[in-house]
């Protein structure tokens, strides 16, 4: 459940709200695993373990499946799953840009799965580099504003190496390195400021605003790849105004 713009956090609040909370919960479980299968159990020296378990309780996953997943993962339950990280690249409406980050342990079925989603969809298969290009990868925590001004926020993480502090509407991004952001957390939470999510993901150079029809078929589009279950997660360029997302929850 990513895009880094206006249409990704409502997604992330609706995805909440609407049920998919299982599913969330079943991504995150995996991204624990393949953390520590690749660094092993120990926190304190895993950091990308130490980001997905932050990530699954701030989406609160309770406490005894992160435990399990970071056993199984590291090879303590037995034989662990052997996933790979894939990523495909595409276009979606008005030639915007999406990535698409699988985690699976069937290459063949995650290509099919997520070529028919795109191709039923009015998407269209990229070749590889053909729009990664476009997005840089960076660190991103999101939170709301809860009063606080841009500038409180910049205050309390720039000397954690923080790059930039986005307005988003209803809520504050605050972007840097993937590896600043145990550091910007910790800033944060000194400072008294809490934040509904962080992660290290793909932050587009340019971005292309949809209009209401264009922004419609997007959405599907996304939902579509969204409910694929080895898809982790969906980054693009896309960006819905306010106004145009006020329309599509009327219809």
């Amino acid at each position: 459940m990513s895009g880094h713009s206006k249409w990704a956090t409502t997604k992330h609040k609706k995805a909440i709200i609407d049920g998919r909370r299982a599913k969330s919960f079943a991504k995150l479980i995996k991204n624990i695993e393949v953390a520590a299968r690749i660094g092993g159990a120990d926190l304190s020296g895993n950091p990308a373990l130490e980001l997905a378990v932050s990530k699954a309780k701030k989406t609160s996953v309770p406490n005894d499946n992160i435990d399990r997943a970071i056993k199984r993962g590291s090879g303590q339950l037995g034989e662990a799953v052997d996933y790979q990280t894939i990523m495909y690249e595409g276009y979606g409406p008005q030639g915007t840009a999406i990535l698409i980050e699988c985690l699976t342990d069937n290459k063949n079925r995650a290509a099919s799965e997520v070529r028919l989603a795109v191709s039923r969809n009015g998407g269209n298969m990229g070749d590889p580099g053909s729009v990664a290009y476009m997005f840089t990868r960076k660190g991103i925590v999101s939170l709301p504003k809860n009063g606080l001004s841009e500038d409180d926020v910049l205050m309390a993480v720039l000397d954690a190496g923080a790059d930039e502090v986005k307005d988003d509407g209803e809520s504050f991004e605050v972007i840097s390195e993937p590896q600043d952001l145990p550091a910007v957390r910790a800033a944060l939470a000194d400072a008294g400021i809490e934040y509904d999510t962080d992660e290290a993901g793909f932050v587009p150079s340019m971005q292309v605003e949809l209009d209401v029809e264009n922004a419609r078929k997007f959405m599907r589009l996304y939902d579509a790849l969204e409910d694929l279950d080895d898809v982790q997660n969906i980054y693009s360029n896309a960006d819905v105004r306010p106004e145009i997302l006020a329309q599509l929850d009327e219809d």
